[in-house]
């Protein structure tokens, strides 16, 4: 498998979804996929078929727009569940739609995903809870209401597609508060004790091949209580 783990495939702040061609993205991408993949997209919310579908093909839609158009497109969620395995198995490339994390960790850990990829020679892109999701332990970062509370469970089994654990849309909620609490200096920071985490910008993304694990654009390192930028847009560094 290789893999493509976003904060998010897109620009941020543009009207439509149009893949970001930033970091070289779309062309370390492309370059994975056959000219007309099969894919598959799996969802994050499995009871929530309206929203998956928009999600889904808008998704479908950015990627002909720069070019790509596939030869089969499939969604996989509570509709499509039985066929699990044969719709990952006929797929060249999935896609891991992003959402809720808890929600979404829940429905992979119910239809077995982890075990379902473990043989996949496919290509396969997070986006997102998708990317969180995929880590071998998955920090859960709060982010509705009430989720700040101690009792709401932060670490989660994983895909184990990678050791790190990705924080995604730094740009957009590194401002946020949550429950009266700022999500990172309040929240996020605590739960970096012993921990460490990787705050990416949209456009920002890991690269996993072979073992080896890339990472391109700008990221944050949040480590023990304290933030520090550990690469810029443009870069590309190899993580241990």
């Amino acid at each position: 498998m290789i893999a493509f783990l976003t904060s998010s495939p897109c620009i941020y702040g543009a009207p439509r979804a149009i893949l970001n061609p930033e970091n070289s993205f779309v062309d370390n991408l492309f370059s994975c996929l056959p000219a007309h993949p099969r894919c598959l997209f799996i969802c994050s919310s499995p009871d929530s078929p309206y929203l998956t579908d928009k999600f889904a093909h808008e998704m479908a839609d950015a990627f002909k727009e720069s070019g790509m158009v596939f030869s089969d497109f499939q969604i996989l969620d509570r509709r499509t569940q039985c066929d699990a395995k044969l719709l990952i198995w006929k797929s060249d490339f999935i896609i891991l739609a992003g959402g809720h994390v808890p929600t979404q960790n829940s429905y992979f850990q119910e239809i077995g995903l982890k075990e379902l990829l473990k043989n996949y020679q496919g290509v396969l892109m997070g986006i997102s809870a998708g990317t969180m999701n995929a880590a071998e332990r998955v920090y859960a970062q709060p982010e509705e209401a009430g989720e700040s509370a101690p009792e709401f469970q932060r670490f989660l089994p994983g895909l184990g597609i990678t050791q790190v654990n990705v924080l995604p849309h730094y740009q957009q909620v590194r401002d946020y508060l949550l429950d009266g609490k700022r999500l990172f200096e309040d929240i996020t920071y605590a739960d970096s004790m012993g921990e460490c985490f990787f705050a990416f910008v949209d456009g920002t993304y890991l690269l996993i091949e072979e073992g080896q694990t890339w990472l391109y654009g700008e990221a944050y390192c949040i480590q023990d209580g304290q933030i520090e930028q550990i690469s810029e847009l443009g870069d590309v560094m190899i993580l241990e």
